[in-house]
C-alpha cells in the first residue's frame, strides 16, 4: 500500500475519532504485506479493535453511573457452597429475560450466603446488554428520598430513580426505615411497577416486613406489586465470609431455619398508605 494511502487512512481514522484504529493500523498493513490478512481481515481487524476499546470505556462509564464499583460476576461466585441454589435458575436470570419482562428479582437468605454478589452481578450483565442499572441500599435510597423531600424535590427524585431499566435494591431487613421511610420507598416502588426491572436482597421474610418499613398496610401495599411479577430466590447455607472461622460462631446462628416461602399475592391490591405530607407532592 502507497505511502499516500496510508496517510490517507489515517487522516481518517483521525476524523472518525478512532484513536485506538489508528494505534493498530501500522502492525495491520505490516500483516496484511505479509499475507497474514486479506483486505476484508484488515478492515475487520481495526473495526474491531476501536470497537473493543469503545465498549470496554462504555462498561467502565455504565458502571460508574450504576454505583457498581465493586464488580461481581457470575463465575466469581462459589455455587459449591451453597447447594440449596440452582446454578441453571441463576444463570437463566443471567439470561436478563426478567428485564425485558418488568419483573422484580428476590433474593433471600441469611448474611453472608451471597445474595449481593448474585445480584451486582445481574447487574453487571444487564450493564453489558447495554441496559441502564442503578445500585443503592434500601437505607441510602430512604435516605436520599428524605433529602429530597426535605428539599421539595421528592417528586424528581423518585423519577429519577425509576428512570432506570434495572434499580437493585441491596439490604432489605438489615436495618428497619420506620413508617415515613416505607411510604417513601412505597412511592419509588409504585412508580417503578411495571415500568422497570427491580433486583432486591434481603435477610428477613417477607412476614417480617411490617416490622422492617414500621407499618402492615405499606408492607402489604408494597409486597402486593413487588411480588406480582416476582422471581422469589431463597437462598439457605452459612456465611460464606466467616467459612474460615465458623467454629467460633455459635451453633444456632450458624444453622439457621430457611426463610419460608412467600404467600401468592392477592388479587385485591389493598390501598395505597397515604403519602407523606409534603409541598412537593401534588394535591
Amino acid at each position: 500500500m502507497g505511502a499516500d494511502t496510508t496517510e490517507q487512512i489515517r487522516r481518517h481514522l483521525v476524523g472518525l475519532k478512532m484513536p485506538r484504529a489508528l494505534e493498530a493500523l501500522q502492525a495491520t498493513l505490516s500483516r496484511t504485506e505479509q499475507g497474514e490478512f486479506s483486505a476484508l481481515q484488515a478492515i475487520e481487524s481495526l473495526l474491531g479493535e476501536e470497537y473493543s476499546t469503545r465498549e470496554s470505556r462504555r462498561i467502565k462509564m455504565a458502571l460508574q453511573t450504576a454505583r457498581l464499583t465493586t464488580v461481581k460476576t457470575l463465575s466469581g461466585y462459589d455455587f459449591g457452597f451453597q447447594p440449596s441454589l440452582d446454578r441453571n435458575r441463576i444463570l437463566a436470570l443471567a439470561e436478563l429475560g426478567f428485564v425485558e419482562r418488568r419483573q422484580c428479582v428476590h433474593f433471600l437468605g441469611p448474611p453472608g450466603t451471597g445474595k449481593s454478589h448474585l445480584a451486582i452481578a445481574l447487574g453487571v450483565e444487564a450493564v453489558k446488554a447495554g441496559k441502564s442499572v442503578y445500585f443503592a441500599t434500601l437505607a441510602e435510597l430512604v435516605d436520599s428520598m428524605r433529602k429530597a423531600e426535605r428539599g421539595g424535590r421528592l417528586r424528581e427524585r423518585v423519577k429519577f430513580l425509576s428512570r432506570y431499566s434495572v434499580l437493585i435494591v441491596d439490604e432489605i431487613g438489615y436495618l428497619p426505615v420506620g413508617s415515613s421511610g416505607g411510604n417513601l420507598f412505597f412511592q419509588l416502588v409504585n412508580a417503578c411497577y411495571e415500568r422497570c426491572a427491580m433486583i432486591m436482597t434481603g435477610n428477613r421474610g417477607f412476614g417480617e416486613w411490617a416490622d422492617i418499613f414500621g407499618d402492615a398496610v405499606v408492607a402489604s401495599a408494597l409486597l402486593d406489586r413487588l411480588l406480582h411479577h416476582a422471581v422469589v430466590v431463597p437462598i439457605e447455607g452459612n456465611s460464606y465470609r466467616l467459612r474460615e472461622h465458623a467454629a467460633l460462631i455459635p451453633e444456632h446462628l450458624r444453622n439457621r431455619p430457611p426463610l419460608p416461602e412467600p404467600a401468592p399475592p392477592s388479587k385485591r391490591r389493598p390501598a395505597q398508605p397515604q403519602k407523606e405530607s409534603s409541598p412537593s407532592m401534588p394535591g
